[in-house]
């Protein structure tokens, strides 16, 4: 019984608000085990019957499902999610592409257009991460100034505060933290906010309710597993790559469409 194996076939067919109560699930899912519709419903602003009618609406016979799987789902990961290399190589490898495939699925097809149609207007694009995320974040670089795009990818503090001021409306930014608590970014977007200005912050983080998630445009969210390694997080990021080459594919399919007319 698996929580995104149930929900994926009807996730094409949520509206917004059902799409941010699925986002307000799996973002909270080790909270609301456990507790009663009531208090679910309570936690997400929204009344026992329209929350019973999105429960059915992704794929559950009633509440008491729903919170079974949900509950199953959690003591999975807890098992499947070691610090250190113990499981058998086969189950690691399944865990890896789980990882990917339950990343891709709640990708929303608006979110990714919305993005697209930023980059039809060839902005400047922020690029900001630090730690294991940094390095890969040299490829994402590489692949869209490759395809095109003035990419500033700032890879130290102080090149950062100087990158912040070279933002402006029309920018598009992307914010890569998996906790999404890094004092500096969340530094960085209220600086902005408080400037007045406005570019399109996308963050990619983890699934749990952040800050820099609430403070964001579009947030995408990842799931890994998390490995350490004398005391340094090695847990996969491939899922990072993933969001951030589909949301450049989207774009050159549409333009390429555009140039054919």
């Amino acid at each position: 019984m698996d929580f995104f194996n149930i929900v994926e076939p009807h996730l094409k067919d949520l509206s917004e608000n059902e799409h941010q109560l699925f986002d307000f699930v799996v973002q909270n899912m080790d909270e609301l085990n456990g507790l009663n519709i009531r208090e679910v419903a309570s936690m997400a602003y929204v009344s026992t019957a329209t929350f019973l009618r999105f429960v059915r609406k992704i794929g559950f016979s009633g509440f008491s499902e729903f919170a079974t799987v949900i509950k199953f789902t959690l003591m999975n990961n807890q098992e499947q999610s070691p610090t250190t290399l113990s499981l058998p190589l086969e189950k690691y490898r399944n865990e890896y592409i789980k990882n990917i495939e339950e990343t891709i699925r709640v990708l929303k097809a608006d979110q990714l257009q919305r993005i697209a149609d930023k980059l039809s207007s060839h902005p400047n694009i922020f690029l900001f991460s630090n730690g294991t995320t940094k390095h890969l974040t040299e490829y994402i670089q590489y692949l869209y100034s490759m395809t095109g795009f003035n990419t500033i990818f700032p890879q130290d503090h102080d090149y950062r505060r100087l990158a912040e001021q070279q933002i402006n409306d029309d920018s598009l930014v992307f914010i890569m933290s998996f906790n999404g608590e890094n004092e500096e970014f969340i530094r960085l977007i209220n600086n902005l906010l408080r400037k007045g200005i406005n570019p399109l912050i996308v963050s990619i983080t983890g699934a749990n309710n952040n800050t820099i998630q609430n403070l964001s445009d579009i947030n995408f969210y990842i799931f890994t597993d998390q490995i350490k390694i004398n005391n340094t997080d090695i847990g996969s990021r491939i899922a990072v790559i993933a969001i951030m080459e589909l949301i450049l594919y989207q774009y050159i399919e549409i333009y390429k469409k555009t140039k054919k007319q």
